[in-house]
C-alpha cells in the first residue's frame, strides 16, 4: 500500500521551492481520497461529519486566500474510476488550482489564517495528492 499523505512537510516546501523558479505560473493538481468520517482532533470543537463536508469546510476558507494571492480554481470534478495507476491509488476527487506564480502559492499557504483553516483538509482525507504543473501560456 502507498504511504498515506496528507498535509506538506518543511522538506516538501523547501524542495519544491529550490526546484522551481518563484515566478513560474504554476497550476496544481490536487487529487484526493475522502475520509467516510472527518478526523479532527478530540480537542477541536468541531461537530462530526463526513470527510467530504470538512473539505467543504477548508474550500470555503481556501478559495479567499486563492483568490487574495491571484490564484483562481479551474477545475472541479469527482473521479469515476481509475483507468491507468496502481490499484491502491482511487480517488474520490481532483482538482486543478492556478496561481500566477509559485511565489504566490508558497505565500497563501504560509499564511497563518490559511493553516488553521488546514485542521479541516486534515481532518477530512484518507489520501491526496498535490502536482505541481507550469501553467500554459
Amino acid at each position: 500500500m502507498t504511504q498515506r499523505t496528507i498535509d506538506p512537510t518543511p522538506a516538501d516546501l523547501k524542495r519544491i521551492a529550490s526546484d522551481i523558479p518563484l515566478d513560474t505560473p504554476v497550476t496544481m493538481l490536487n487529487l484526493l481520497r475522502f475520509r467516510e468520517q472527518a478526523a479532527y482532533p478530540e480537542d477541536s470543537g468541531q461537530p462530526a461529519c463526513s470527510g467530504r463536508a470538512a473539505y467543504a469546510r477548508y474550500s470555503e476558507i481556501a478559495i479567499r486566500h486563492v483568490k487574495a494571492v491571484g490564484g483562481e480554481p479551474v477545475v472541479m470534478a469527482d473521479v469515476l474510476g481509475r483507468f491507468i495507476g496502481p490499484e491502491d491509488e482511487d480517488w474520490d476527487e481532483m482538482l486543478l488550482v492556478r496561481y500566477p506564480s509559485l511565489s504566490a502559492f508558497l505565500d497563501m499557504v504560509g499564511n497563518a489564517d490559511y493553516q488553521a483553516g488546514a485542521v479541516h483538509r486534515t481532518a477530512a482525507l484518507a489520501d491526496a495528492r498535490l502536482i505541481v504543473t507550469r501553467t500554459p501560456d
